[in-house]
């Protein structure tokens, strides 16, 4: 066979597999609901997740800055005695600062963003509820 009529038939094949997957989901693993979607979202799930990135985020801000003070003395003490390494350690500690900075910033993100995905799929699944009986509701008088 060669390289073109290979190719045809791949193109067909991938072709009518997705206009057939326009209309219905996948025949993947099925639950008691029919197949399973592609993508799902539980709210205990995400609220671990949350919890630990605020866990994270308070105790990168309490014990991260544990060093700090005798740092910054010890960075002090040094350049006063003309030690370069005093300059040194003041630039690890300037380092250290921007990326526990950055750090405790991406936990805070990313707790408040599940926080705020949580609420969203909420108002989603209340809102589609809401539409959907609605439908539900206009049905019954059509039959």
């Amino acid at each position: 066979m060669s390289f073109e009529e290979e190719w045809r038939q791949a193109h067909a094949s991938a072709a009518a597999n997705v206009a057939m997957r326009l209309n219905r989901a996948d025949n993947g693993p099925s639950g008691a609901n029919g197949p399973a979607a592609d993508l799902s979202v539980r709210r205990d799930d995400l609220g671990v997740v949350g919890g630990d990135a605020f866990k994270l985020h308070d105790g990168l801000k309490r014990d991260g800055n544990h060093a700090r003070e005798s740092t910054g003395a010890a960075a002090t003490a040094l350049s006063a005695r003309n030690f370069t390494s005093g300059g040194e350690l003041a630039k690890v500690r300037a380092k250290w600062d921007t990326q526990l900075r950055t750090l405790s910033d991406a936990c805070a993100q990313i707790s408040n963003h599940l926080d705020y995905s949580m609420a969203a799929h909420a108002k989603d699944d209340e809102r589609i509820g809401g539409e959907l009986l609605a439908v539900s509701r206009i049905d019954e008088y059509l039959k």
